[in-house]
């Protein structure tokens, strides 16, 4: 018996995941709202993208909440990614919560309570909280050990551009003090209430000391004005992070592993009170964020009837969804209602819609794809790519574009050339030709009733001859 071991430490070079909307970085809009014909990963769709800019303005500004947005179009149009421009745009103090639709149903807990977890995910809580900090250069530093090896203490000289003041320091102050490895000649920040000493950099009248400067040194000018000063500090949480940290059940540690389970609705009660307090008294903002789901045709009656009561309450995101579908059934009723959404939610939405790529837009799209994915594409084959992607669809020939950078560098080249992308086309069916082959060899496969037929249908009717022959049949459907 052999045994073979391999070797672990393999470099993987050139790794790399490339999300198919990594491309986009914002909406493609200047200070005006009007949208830039090719910008920021952004092409074509104007109009829809335009409206997106009014709604992502009024978000910003704190104006619109517990409001519906719907996304509407035909597959590949550019809804996710208008969503996701948004996302970009918007920074990461607005909080963005990106569900599917078809996730409320595989999560170990009710849809309502999946939902209200989505909906709190995408509410901010912005908390102010002051405190004092004693900002300055430090003189120098003298800690007093004694002989016993026990108790520390020490003196603290500290200035700024106008004074300079002597601090007494104990045990604790010490230890900071050396675990930041503070010297004299740097400029730090010690928070009077927990004590916590931050290095902020080193002063500039010590940039001569070259023995005492690393390849990462950070020069900072010496502070100016008093040694304490009073520093308001906003934190930044969503209301799910309170609900977590505040549900005795779970704890804290839920928030790393993922694994919130059910959260009662007494503690959100408590939690909203509290919020609600802390508004009044100045020490908390709301800022509501944006919810945005997609696939929403795939939730049901009960979930939208969830959606219209929470819109009302008075935490609610704006909630953005997106949607393929035309005049569709409704999920989990018998009556049919446009996109597939029930005609309450829907005469509250504000409704933006895509529409379908031109040739031009279509081949921008495709360019900005292969410089993500860092293929170089030749113009005969680009020219290509764009009529593949107006026959069948642009999603199939951005797939092509990977697929055909493969064969390119099979043949030790690292331009994609038109024969690559023929390659390619034959290797991998679209739907269409898919459908196609299908219908020519239907009986190949398993129908709607099990049925099914093996082996060519020449061979079917000579067994079927001969057993007839011999007077005897052979059923050869399963």
């Amino acid at each position: 018996m052999s045994i073979t071991t391999s070797n672990p430490n393999k470099e993987l070079q050139g790794f790399s995941l490339i999300a198919a909307h990594s491309h986009i970085s914002g909406l493609g809009l200047d200070d005006n709202l009007q949208p830039r014909e090719n910008s920021q990963g952004m092409v074509g769709q104007l109009k829809a993208r335009k409206a997106a800019g009014v709604i992502l303005k009024m978000i910003q500004a704190g104006k619109i909440a517990g409001r519906a947005i719907l996304i509407a179009g035909p597959p590949s149009t550019g809804k996710t990614a208008i969503a996701m421009g948004m996302a970009q745009s918007l920074g990461s103090d607005v909080p963005f919560t990106a569900i599917a639709g078809s996730e409320i149903f595989s999560l170990e807990m009710s849809k309502t309570e999946a939902l209200t977890q989505a909906f709190r995910k995408s509410i901010g809580i912005r908390i102010k909280e002051e405190t004092e900090l004693i900002e300055g250069e430090v003189v120098e530093i003298q800690i007093d050990r004694s002989i016993t090896g026990g108790h520390k203490q020490g003196k603290l000289t500290i200035k700024t551009t106008d004074m300079e003041t002597i601090y007494e320091l104990g045990n604790k102050m010490i230890e900071g003090l050396q675990k930041e490895k503070v010297i004299a000649g740097d400029i730090i920040s010690i928070d009077k209430a927990s004590g916590k000493i931050t290095k902020l950099g080193r002063s500039y009248t010590r940039a001569r000391d070259y023995d005492a400067m690393g390849p990462d040194t950070k020069f900072v000018q010496c502070p100016e004005g008093e040694l304490q000063k009073r520093k308001e500090v906003v934190h930044t949480v969503s209301l799910h992070e309170i609900d977590v940290i505040n549900s005795r059940s779970q704890g804290f540690l839920a928030l790393f592993s993922g694994d919130t389970g059910e959260i009662r609705s007494e503690v959100r009660d408590q939690i909203n009170t509290k919020v609600a307090e802390w508004r009044e008294e100045g020490k908390a903002e709301i800022s509501p964020g944006v919810l945005f789901i997609d696939e929403a045709h795939m939730l049901d009656i009960e979930c939208f009837s969830y959606i219209n009561r929470a819109l009302e309450d008075e935490f609610s995101p704006i909630v953005i969804m997106a949607t393929n579908r035309g005049i569709s059934k409704t999920r989990g009723t018998n009556y049919k209602s446009p996109h597939g959404l029930p005609m309450d939610l829907l005469d509250r939405s504000i409704i933006i819609t895509t529409g379908s790529y031109n040739e031009e837009e279509m081949k921008q799209i495709l360019s900005i794809r292969a410089q993500e994915e860092e293929v170089e594409l030749n113009a005969d084959a680009l020219a290509l790519l764009t009529k593949i992607a107006h026959d069948t669809s642009l999603r199939y020939a951005s797939n092509l574009i990977s697929v055909s950078n493969q064969i390119a560098l099979k043949r030790r080249s690292n331009i994609v050339e038109l024969e690559d992308i023929k390659k390619s086309y034959i290797l991998f069916l679209d739907s269409d030709r898919s459908v196609q082959f299908l219908e020519a060899n239907s009986d190949q496969y398993i129908d709607d009733e099990g049925n099914v037929t093996f082996g060519a249908k020449e061979e079917e009717d000579a067994v079927n001859n001969n057993n007839n022959n011999n007077g005897e049949t052979m059923d050869t459907s399963v």
